[in-house]
């Protein structure tokens, strides 16, 4: 089919791209830890429920928690070994989750999920659901109801933009398994029953973009290189000229996005019977001695994928699970993977901000720079006086959380974590009555 330049939004910023650090990199897959501690929250939706109990053996590929409601997803072990333990650890956001903790036994035993019946849609999307399949470019939103819109849907939509700095991992899957991310996007296509599929590419990945162009069954969009490209939002504008309504669904107006890992999980999971245990993600930043593409299972201490890569440097001053402009800052490398995370950075002093914040000073580069076109600096107002139903009045809900309105203040506002607090505060009020 046929390739095109994205339509232009002229919102968003620009900034330094930092993907040299590890975009040379191959995948390399990491030995096996001793310990797995594998979180029963990796997705939107209701914690998974054990299945298993403290002195069960499993193996590699074996069911340890199951899905607990219509919006929730199965959870794989990784390894094969002993249950030890089941308690709660603490995540990035500071937030106590059930963990499962495996022993090794480094056997390698391993167990995969039952050949299919068929290929057709409810099949595809009956294993998509079984394998525990969720969106892998951050939001965590199980994917086999993503596959089952309410409305009904014309075209599929790949976000291959990768727009955050340093994240190379889906750079590097789209080089290293082409076909195998095309034979996945097949499997989600006719689950939907939709003729037209658009891989969305940056232009900054031309090599890229080469290699999907030889699909003739698919359509490649070359997008501007703009932060946040990979919002929704803004990747179905890019590529069709639709607009998705504040508060509404990509599938309000026909379209369904999925991400390259999710593609390629799909894949695994019907063609090879595996179910969503492992992830590919990127360790940079300049604080990292050796940045690398890394594949490890979901439960990989955070410290032992740092210290694979050659630990940090002396000058390390924050470190980020994410990228640099979604992702959260971590208090702890004492922290374990999981099905949504893309990468692990260690910023050095320059590459961070250290500064404390100042009065805003009313610039309105927050303003223009929001793809959502919000009011950054009213909203602020708003929340820091306890106002939370002000903001949401202002459309705090909408905000994105991209980073795009901190990233150029002058005053250095915290303003994503405010809003992101906003948010919080908002449901709280509206489900004790609020309004």
């Amino acid at each position: 089919m046929e390739t095109k330049k994205g339509k232009f939004f002229p919102f968003g910023i620009k900034v330094k791209g930092k993907k040299g650090l590890s975009k040379s990199t191959p995948i390399l897959a990491m030995a096996e830890q001793e310990i797995l501690k594998i979180n029963l929250c990796q997705h939107i939706g209701a914690p998974a429920t054990p299945v298993v109990a403290v002195g069960d053996k499993v193996k590699k590929g074996s069911l340890i928690a199951s899905e607990s409601g219509f919006i929730s997803a199965n959870v794989y072990s990784g390894i094969s070994g002993e249950v030890i333990s089941i308690e709660n650890l603490p995540t990035v956001t500071g937030a106590m989750q059930p963990h499962i903790v495996i022993k090794n036994d480094f056997f390698n035993e391993e167990v995969f999920l039952a050949d299919m019946p068929d290929y057709e849609p409810k099949s595809i999307i009956a294993r998509i659901r079984e394998a525990g399949i969720v969106g892998l470019g951050g939001a965590g939103f199980p994917t086999a109801v993503k596959l089952s819109p309410k409305e009904s849907v014309d075209t599929l939509i790949i976000n291959a933009a990768e727009c955050e700095p340093y994240l190379t991992c889906d750079y590097r899957l789209m080089l290293e398994r082409t076909n195998d991310i095309a034979t996945g996007i097949r499997f989600m296509q006719k689950a939907l029953g939709v003729k037209k599929v658009i891989i969305g590419i940056e232009a900054n990945k031309p090599d890229c973009i080469k290699l999907f162009e030889k699909f003739d069954d698919f359509s490649v969009v070359i997008l501007k290189k703009q932060y946040p490209m990979g919002s929704e939002k803004h990747l179905i504008y890019c590529c069709t000229g639709r607009k998705v309504a504040c508060g509404a669904l990509p599938a309000s107006v026909g379209c369904v996005v999925q991400n390259i890992k999710t593609a390629i999980a799909t894949y695994e999971a019907i063609v090879l019977n595996k179910p969503l245990y492992e992830g590919v993600l990127t360790v940079s930043g300049e604080g990292i001695k050796e940045p690398k593409n890394i594949k490890a299972p979901y439960g990989t201490s955070y410290q032992a994928i740092i210290d694979f890569c050659g630990g940090t440097t002396n000058g390390t001053a924050k470190f980020v699970a994410g990228g640099p402009m979604m992702g959260k800052a971590m208090v702890s490398t004492d922290l374990y993977t999981k099905k949504t995370d893309s990468g692990i950075l260690a910023l050095t002093k320059k590459e961070v901000s250290l500064s404390s914040p100042t009065n805003c000073i009313n610039c309105g580069k927050c303003i223009h720079n929001c793809p959502m076109r919000l009011m950054p600096t009213a909203m602020e107002a708003l929340i820091l006086s306890g106002d939370y139903l002000g903001a949401d009045k202002l459309g705090v809900i909408n905000c994105i959380e991209c980073g795009s309105c901190a990233y150029n203040c002058p005053a250095k506002r915290s303003l994503t974590q405010s809003f992101n607090f906003a948010k919080g505060k908002i449901k709280e009020i509206k489900s004790k009555g609020g309004k």
